[in-house]
């Protein structure tokens, strides 16, 4: 079956990410940019990957599918997604059928490659939730500070690169960026992996005066990190498969858009207080809006959230109703002697910066006895009650 390669996400926006492959869960958990690929010797395969079945772009048009040895590693990522990965490519398939319409709409209008729907197979398994140990976080496996740059916030509250329309809009930007300098989107894409400043030295040094076209990435690239060498032929491959499933053994998904009506919510509201409001489960808002990752959106300010298509009405005339001290479901913690923040957020399981966030008054030097401190809910705690209660 070719090489039995380790690994299933690779590269994030300008950082790293691993490429063991995770357990088919909602989160998947990434190792670190130092695991090593493990191969067993190559065998030719008998049905060469074809894509033949997809409109080709800028980027399937590219030579480097008449280069046999890129073509023999396209290969094996094509039998690793049909074989070593079954068990959870299913679920990539399926998470992407929320999001390839905006992803598609949303790379049309900035005039990119609309094979460019895969790399979030690639990156993320298409979970607006997937973090990696380098903290990469999202559908497009954004580090914080290119978020940051890239117009997405990134606080203990919001988490905008967990947001599918903010992140893929940043996402088709950055790409094109990218793009526009490299003029090769190998490159391009190998930047997107590694970091551009890792690409511009590599050019500079050892290619100051050739063309920037896809062949250099492919004679340039083992002087880079193993995972950005792996980078296209894995995306390729993931194209190959996720293009055409039925071939290669997979169930088309149903058809399963992520569709929605925006309201206004005016200040700090946890998401199960709005799933009451609009009459829907706690799951389908926090699908909808994995953003606000403490489960409440942030007080002081108006944002906006999305709802099941249809229960925009619904939400506004029964949130109107809810009074304002009943928005936020919460815990409040009565310090004990030696208690300290990070006691409290192991004992609710929430991070220090979760509680100070929640608590800007609090200064954690100077924690009195007794002091009422707030806990936004983690899932399954109610008001007023301590976790195990």
């Amino acid at each position: 079956m070719g090489y039995l390669l380790l690994g299933a996400f690779a590269g994030c926006a300008d950082g790293s990410s691993p490429l063991r492959p995770p357990a088919p869960v909602e989160a998947p958990s990434l190792l670190s940019e130092n695991s090593e690929l493990e191969a067993l010797p190559l065998r030719r395969p008998l049905i060469p990957p074809s894509l033949e079945d997809l409109p080709v772009d800028d980027l399937l048009a590219t030579p480097m599918l008449r280069d046999s040895s890129f073509m023999e590693e396209v290969q094996e990522w094509v039998d690793y997604w049909t074989t070593s990965a079954s068990s959870w490519f299913p679920d990539y398939l399926r998470r992407m059928t929320w999001f390839e319409g905006t992803v598609d709409s949303t790379l049309a209008s900035h005039g990119l490659p609309p094979s460019l729907r895969y790399l979030p197979v690639i990156e993320s398994g298409y979970s607006p939730v997937a973090v990696s140990r380098a903290n990469a976080v999202g559908l497009w496996q954004f580090m914080a500070p290119t978020a940051k740059d890239m117009g997405m916030e990134v606080t203990a509250l919001v988490d905008e690169r967990r947001d599918p329309l903010k992140s893929t809009e940043a996402a088709s930007v950055y790409l094109g960026q990218l793009y526009e300098e490299f003029d090769s989107w190998f490159l391009a894409l190998a930047a997107y992996n590694s970091g551009p400043g890792r690409v511009r030295r590599l050019l500079v040094r050892r290619a100051p005066l050739e063309p920037r076209t896809d062949g250099l990435y492919w004679e340039l690239r083992s002087y880079l990190p193993r995972e950005t060498r792996e980078f296209l032929p894995k995306l390729f491959g993931a194209i190959v498969v996720a293009g055409n499933p039925t071939s290669h053994g997979y169930t088309v998904p149903a058809q399963d858009p992520f569709s929605f009506d925006w309201v206004s919510v005016p200040d700090a509201t946890t998401l199960d207080v709005i799933a009451k409001a609009s009459e829907s489960a706690d799951t389908e808002i926090s699908r909808l809006n994995p953003q606000y990752v403490r489960g409440m959106t942030p007080p002081l300010r108006e944002v906006s959230v999305r709802v099941p298509k249809g229960k925009g009405e619904v939400f506004s005339r029964n949130y109107a109703l809810i009074p304002v001290d009943e928005r936020v479901s919460f815990v409040e913690h009565a310090v004990a002697s030696g208690e300290t923040l990070s006691h409290i957020a192991v004992l609710y399981r929430v991070s220090v910066s979760d509680l100070r966030a929640a608590n800007p008054s609090v200064r954690p030097r100077y924690l009195r006895i007794g002091a009422m401190i707030t806990v936004p809910v983690s899932a399954g705690l109610k008001r007023d009650s301590k976790p195990g209660s």
